[in-house]
């Protein structure tokens, strides 16, 4: 599919188009795309006409920058990513002492703990370590500490000394610290980072993006070229689509989720985060890197947005908030 400027995944409240088709699938959440309509005021005017082009799969959240995701059934699209109860999309961060940040791209075995939420708690779990449970809301005697995110500030309140030791114990580190962003700080601009977005994009300790879509015939393709194959978490979306054809999402722009209103601004760069294996926390470096390196660079023309960093997946950013739900498999 080419030249597609809309993508509209149906809500569970019903699908308004060809419902009754796709009845057996796990998830009655249906892509489409539009004609490009004409402006009306500060929205664009909907055209009638849509056409089908996937099929929503899947969703993700990640609480801890690269610890491991969340699958959720139900996930609020808020202006900054996806929420699912207390667990906000990329709202805690490791950091070093003086406030860098910490990823799976220096420190891989982050990828091994598993986080969750219970009762107004954040959860984190790995082999060997006991159970860690903390407040998501922190006392605010807590220090708030002055963060780097990709050469960006950005404020975080210190979640105390318990969890910075488990952490620290399991990955055999220097001492590290986690932080949680809050509501009341200021978030990072977009735009500062890739200038394709627009002043209103903000994130927390995302890379740059509230939203990752990827597909699940991009995985599959991918997979046809490797000779050990890799699982969608090494590449960490949010949303994962299927019933479309490998890469179509590189030209989804604009798109409906239910409610959910989403634009398209630019595809994926990757880095050698997606060399870590999600069950071993092994840093690989080159696969599967080097074959998407072969056949996913991007064009010349966008040379200096992504420099030699091949193209997995399609960046979005919130127009309209709402919430998207699965349904279970019948």
């Amino acid at each position: 599919m080419t030249g597609a400027h809309g993508l509209v995944l149906s809500a569970p409240r019903g699908w308004l188009w060809g419902a009754a088709a796709v009845a057996a699938l796990g998830v009655l959440l249906g892509a489409w795309r539009w004609a490009r309509g004409r402006a009306s005021g500060r929205r664009r005017r909907r055209p009638g006409r849509l056409q089908r082009v996937g099929t929503v799969s899947s969703l993700f959240v990640y609480p801890v920058k690269s610890c491991q995701g969340v699958a959720v059934q139900r996930a609020r699209v808020t202006p900054m990513g996806l929420q699912s109860g207390e667990m906000r999309d990329r709202f805690w961060l490791v950091i070093k002492e003086d406030g860098h940040m910490v990823t799976a791209r220096q420190e891989p075995r982050l990828v091994l703990i598993s986080t969750g939420c219970e009762n107004g708690y954040l959860t984190l779990s790995a082999q060997g370590m006991k159970k860690l449970c903390l407040p998501v809301k922190l006392p605010r005697k807590n220090p708030v500490h002055n963060c780097r995110v990709f050469g960006l500030d950005i404020q975080g309140r210190d979640c105390g000394d318990e969890v910075a030791q488990w952490i620290t114990t399991f990955l055999n580190s220097e001492p590290y610290r986690l932080v949680h962003f809050e509501p009341s700080m200021v978030p990072r601009k977009s735009k500062d980072i890739i200038n394709l977005f627009r002043t209103t994009d903000e994130v927390a300790y995302h890379d740059c993006s509230p939203v990752l879509i990827i597909s699940e015939a991009s995985l599959e393709h991918l997979n046809t070229r490797l000779e050990k194959k890799v699982k969608i978490q090494n590449f960490r979306p949010n949303i994962f689509v299927s019933d479309c054809g490998a890469f179509e999402e590189d030209d989804w722009e604009d798109i409906l989720i239910g409610d959910v209103e989403m634009k398209g601004t630019v595809c994926c760069g990757r880095c050698i985060l997606t060399t870590v294996d999600p069950d071993t926390g092994v840093l690989d470096r080159k696969e599967p890197l080097e074959t998407l390196k072969s056949y996913r660079l991007c064009d010349p023309s966008e040379r200096h947005i992504h420099k030699s960093s091949p193209l997995f997946g399609r960046l979005f950013a919130v127009d309209k908030t709402g919430t998207i739900q699965l349904r279970p498999v019948r």
